[in-house]
């Protein structure tokens, strides 16, 4: 008899060999032909059974398995006889014996009916617990009760006491690792949700558990600190890892549910990535969800949508408060330069715990950083704030700076005045207590208006370069789709992105969504009213600054011009202003001579077209081996205005000779 302070393991071990030999013994009984007989193996074999059971510490897998799956004994021991045959020859070389055929040591259903007691026809049938938890396969066969019998590996290793995910959702399913340590604000969030998955196990219909806010990293370790708590393994499924096909999805489902049934598991999968997602494939994920028993949690900012029951937990990225505490636990507090750099870098950077850490690891890793000066620490966080905006946006690298821009004395106010409003606003909004009194509002939003060429993308770069902030262009024309409610996800997925870095959203012309409020005749006419207000919704919540761009302002209706901010109108440029321009076009090292300042600014074009011209003559005066002079301007002007479809008058170039 074991000792009384085996491990589980070796208990088990024990306890499922004799379980083996008391089979052994009956298809042995059977076999010779006095089955009814109470022999001496058969006496030993049940005292060796009896004896293995005492001994365990804890539930046999056999025992465990029985009771989850509800086997009969039948059935039990239709398993139990599978398994022997990979775990003992002597049972395979009875199966091939009562089949009369030295290679036929699988056992069938046909043999298994005669051979083992309360045999019952239900046992196989596919809605059967064997079938359809795949706890045995059913291999080719002339007939049913002829195909060969076989245990799932993972099965059978379960059985044997060890534990592994199946190999089949390997590559499929990834194990989201506990957090090294939450937030605080995020390990409430935890404790709600183990608690809600605690008291809704027992339920017929296990609610799915949505994770919804906008810290997404933080949802990963908010779930999985959950999980650990109740004991479960927590486990990743991409989106595009779930089959479109519904014979394929029955099978993975299946796979997790019984991997969640013998291991623990509860699956996480996340609608949160940058990647759009087509309507088959979310479909496909909500059937998938929808129908899954074991734990399920979905990071999703929008609603589900489906018959099942779900519950909502908001995991938000912390508060400034918080942010700062969780800076000065992974930098340190002891530098006054640093407490400086902090203020600024808190008050502008929207990061949760984990890009907090990455930002520390990646100043800690940089061979040419000593300590975390403003600099720095600031471009470290603008650099790392990009990594999912890129593939949303395009990056502009900004250029120009104050000198640069020509614009009337009001209009380069009004740009100072949003530059203030960036830099401020935290200050303003939560010192001031401004964001008490609602948050509606909140965002900086501007609208900037004027003819195409009068410098709206150049006063985006002058606002990005005073800020020291990432300036993205998103071309509204193409995010706006045919498809209701695909716009808002568009737009939805680029504020997302940009949320952490607070970058400068430059969101070009504006006409393609923002036409007159038109009059609701059909549903195409109210969803589009719908993307506005939800652009503006995003603009009025975004924590930094959102551009609109349009070429003809009167076209845009007046009730949505009131909730932006700032408005901007970009004139198209006098002659004074057109000669400012030309003054600065040419850079210092540009090789120059004999230019007439006071005539160029005849050309009646505005300065987008000033610089294209400037551009095009220098490569013709470069071509001629010579410096930029008039000729070269009047040649280059000359393609401008063809590609304007627009003459070039005497007015303009009389006297350029």
């Amino acid at each position: 008899m074991s000792a009384p302070h085996s491990t589980w393991p070796q208990a088990n071990q024990r306890y499922l060999m004799a379980a083996l030999g008391v089979l052994r013994t009956r298809l042995e009984a059977r076999l010779d032909g006095h089955e009814n007989a109470d022999g001496q193996a058969q006496v030993e074999a049940d005292q060796e059974f009896e004896a293995a059971r005492t001994a365990l510490p804890a539930a046999a897998a056999l025992q465990t398995l029985e009771a989850i799956f509800g086997l009969s004994p039948f059935e039990r021991d239709l398993l139990l006889l599978s398994a022997g045959v990979e775990l003992s020859t002597v049972i395979a070389a009875l199966c091939a014996r009562a089949q009369g055929d030295a290679s036929r040591t699988a056992p069938t259903f046909g043999m298994a009916l005669a051979m083992l007691g309360e045999a019952h026809w239900s046992a196989i049938v596919p809605a059967g617990a064997l079938r359809h938890w795949r706890l045995l396969e059913l291999g080719p066969g002339t007939s049913l009760t002829a195909s060969p019998l076989r245990i799932d590996e993972r099965v059978l290793h379960y059985l044997a006491g060890i534990q592994h995910l199946d190999e089949r959702l390997d590559g499929l399913l990834d194990r989201v690792p506990a957090s090294a340590g939450l937030a605080a604000s995020h390990q409430v969030v935890a404790d709600r949700l183990a608690r809600s998955l605690a008291l809704t196990a027992k339920l017929p219909s296990r609610p799915i558990v949505q994770l919804g806010g906008t810290d997404r990293p933080a949802k990963r370790g908010v779930a999985a600190s959950a999980c650990v708590k109740l004991g479960f393994d927590l486990f990743g499924l991409a989106p595009d890892g779930v089959p479109l096909a519904a014979a394929d999805e029955d099978a993975l489902r299946r796979l997790c549910d019984r991997e969640a049934a013998l291991a623990g598991l509860a699956l996480l999968i996340d609608l949160d990535g940058p990647e759009a997602l087509d309507r088959s494939r979310l479909h496909a994920v909500s059937r998938f969800a929808e129908r899954l028993r074991c734990p399920v949690l979905v990071c999703a900012r929008d609603p589900l949508v489906g018959q099942r029951p779900s519950v909502r937990f908001d995991v938000n990225r912390p508060g400034q408060v918080e942010q700062r505490t969780l800076w000065e636990g992974v930098l340190g507090n002891g530098s006054v330069q640093l407490a400086t750099d902090l203020d600024s870098v808190v008050n502008h950077f929207d990061m949760g715990a984990e890009s907090i850490e990455a930002v520390a690891v990646q100043l800690a890793s940089d061979p040419e950083t000593e300590d975390a000066s403003h600099v720095t620490l600031w471009d470290t966080c603008r650099r790392l704030a990009r990594s999912r905006l890129d593939d949303l946006a395009q990056r502009i690298e900004p250029r120009a700076h104050w000198q640069d821009i020509v614009l009337p004395a009001g209009q380069r106010g009004l740009l100072h005045e949003i530059a203030a409003h960036a830099r401020h606003r935290s200050t303003v909004y939560l010192e001031w207590g401004f964001a008490s009194k609602g948050q509606r509002g909140l965002g900086i939003s501007a609208l900037f208006a004027g003819p195409s060429g009068t410098g709206k993308t150049m006063a985006a770069e002058v606002l990005a370069n005073e800020l020291q902030l990432d300036l993205y262009h998103i071309d509204l024309s193409q995010v706006v789709s045919k498809y209701i409610g695909e716009t808002e996800k568009n737009l939805g997925r680029v504020f997302d992105a940009a949320e952490e870095g607070g970058a400068i959203l430059f969101f070009d012309e504006a006409d393609a969504l923002f036409g007159k409020r038109s009059e609701v005749k059909d549903s195409h006419d109210r969803y589009a009213n719908i993307e506005v207000s939800y652009l503006l919704q995003r603009m009025e919540a975004y924590r930094g600054l959102a551009i609109l761009t349009t070429n003809l302002k009167s076209a845009l209706d007046p009730a949505f011009l009131r909730r932006i901010r700032f408005v901007v109108q970009f004139p198209f440029p006098d002659a004074a202003q057109r000669a400012d321009i030309w003054r600065g076009v040419f850079p210092a090292r540009t090789p120059t001579e004999d230019l007439d300042v006071e005539q160029l600014a005849r050309l009646n074009v505005a300065g987008g077209s000033i610089r294209n011209i400037a551009l095009n003559a220098a490569f013709l005066a470069m071509d001629a081996g010579g410096p930029v002079r008039m000729a070269d301007l009047l040649r280059a002007a000359r393609t401008e205005y063809a590609k304007l479809d627009r003459p070039l008058t005497a007015a303009e170039v009389g006297g350029w000779g």
